[in-house]
């Protein structure tokens, strides 16, 4: 059993000084669901290093853990009860996973009340979500205005194995050359590797002001814990919000091996950028991963073609072996993205102009009836049939990993999926070439699907 330890815990990083309201909010019992989510995010924050990806298991292992939030003269302090160990040093909590655990709480007030409750912003409308996403993430901290275009945010699966681990090292470390900032979903795996190679070349040339951006949602994050390298940690409040981030902060996409995760996030871009009133816009956007995963990216490809047409796969190049050939296409294709958002008097920093319809905002919950009524027929917009595909393989991601989905599927039994034939033949192709490459699961156990396809 892995010691516990309860200590005093002093804010450090971007957080502001909490108000006595703000404070009442963790601490009186009329805001208990957001209670837990602090609780739950707090808890990821502090299991860094966990080798396991499913959340329920994680907080069943941790149920006497606890955070108390504690208003001083000075400020706000923190109380963690029953912690894991590997989170302290000789009694003090680890610079990083402090700054972690601060950010979470950050981020989850302001949304709270900036965002979600404070009827600024109608959440039901495209352009409101965009800049409530703003909002959030200017109050992280990662939008300062800049003269260059150098984010190149790093797509891929927590549950790779180690030749392809090392590969994400070298594009990061190729990428880092080049002086490129690296964002990812936080966790381990592919999420890991480019900011490892990242930062050791940014430490070859001497850059001190190094940008590794990690962004998470509190479904996920206790499935994929922040990994150390990440020096900026932001929670967003859903799935969807997070995806918008990525697209929006980009400056270009490189996505590695993976397994229903990557497949929502490849499937999420590619929809966003089949709409027509995206055509003309420059997204560099390239696969690519060793020689012992073409197999991976040739199952994905034709996946992609059999759903939604040789036009979707014309979005992005796969790039197979050759880290040091896709940071060269990334610096080439970053320099039209810049003339487009001259041209168009768009920030460099965020980009509005990229068009996101509301079918790819609007928060999917996986419930087996949402899951079952799922539009997957090719008799309607590609752009539509994207949205609804993302949203299949994100209720997989939720059956696999989120407390809620595990919990979901043990009381009622797989989600089920139907559709038209070939699409659903195309699934299930892919998802078989996923549990046979082992991409489901981290702890290489046989994997029960947590889906029917009908």
């Amino acid at each position: 059993m892995t010691n516990k330890v309860t200590a005093y815990v002093n804010p450090v990083g971007s957080l502001d000084v909490l108000s006595k309201h703000e404070v009442s909010q963790l601490t009186d019992s009329k805001h208990k669901q957001l209670q837990q989510v602090f609780r739950l995010c707090a808890l990821a924050v502090l299991n860094t290093g966990n080798d396991s990806d499913n959340s329920k298991h994680i907080i069943e292992q941790h149920k006497d853990f606890d955070i108390d939030i504690l208003q001083t003269d000075r400020g706000v302090k923190l109380k963690v009860i029953n912690a894991p160990s590997n989170a302290f040093v000789d009694g003090e909590m680890i610079r990083g996973i402090q700054e972690h655990l601060f950010s979470a709480l950050r981020d989850l007030i302001y949304a709270h009340n900036r965002i979600l409750n404070s009827g600024h912003f109608e959440l039901s409308e495209s352009d409101d979500i965009t800049n409530a996403n703003f909002h959030i993430l200017r109050n992280a901290g990662v939008l300062n205005p800049v003269k260059y275009l150098n984010l190149v945010v790093c797509w891929g699966g927590h549950a790779i194995n180690r030749v392809e681990y090392d590969y994400t090292k070298e594009v990061g470390y190729q990428l880092g050359l080049r002086s490129f900032d690296i964002c990812t979903g936080c966790g381990p795996g592919a999420m890991k590797g480019p900011m490892k190679g990242g930062a050791v070349a940014h430490a070859k040339q001497r850059m001190v002001d190094s940008r590794f951006i990690g962004i998470s949602e509190p479904g996920i994050i206790a499935a994929e814990a922040p990994n150390p390298i990440v020096n900026k940690l932001i929670i967003m409040p859903d799935i969807e919000k997070r995806l918008e981030s990525f697209a929006r902060l980009s400056h270009a996409i490189v996505i590695f091996p993976g397994g229903v995760g990557t497949s929502e996030e490849l499937l999420y871009l590619l929809g966003i950028l089949l709409h027509p009133n995206n055509k003309d816009m420059p997204f560099p956007l390239i696969l690519t991963g060793p020689k012992s995963s073409r197999n991976y990216f040739d199952q994905l490809n034709q996946f992609v073609e059999a759903t939604l047409g040789k036009r979707a796969t014309k979005l992005y190049d796969i790039i197979i072996d050759d880290p040091e050939q896709v940071a060269i296409r990334v610096n080439e294709e970053v320099k039209k993205v810049r003339e487009y958002r001259k041209e168009n008097s768009d920030a460099f920093y965020f980009n509005w102009r990229l068009h996101i319809p509301y079918d790819f905002q609007r928060p999917f919950e996986a419930t087996h009836q949402d899951m079952s009524e799922l539009n997957l027929s090719s008799q309607q917009p590609v752009h539509n049939l994207a949205a609804n595909l993302r949203c299949a393989f994100s209720g997989i991601v939720s059956g696999n990993v989120k407390a809620d989905g595990i919990a979901a599927i043990e009381a009622k039994g797989p989600f089920k999926l139907k559709g038209e034939r070939f699409i659903m033949d195309a699934l299930d192709h892919l998802l078989r070439s996923f549990v046979e490459q082992q991409r489901m699961k981290l702890d290489g156990k046989t994997y029960h699907p947590c889906y029917e396809l009908v």
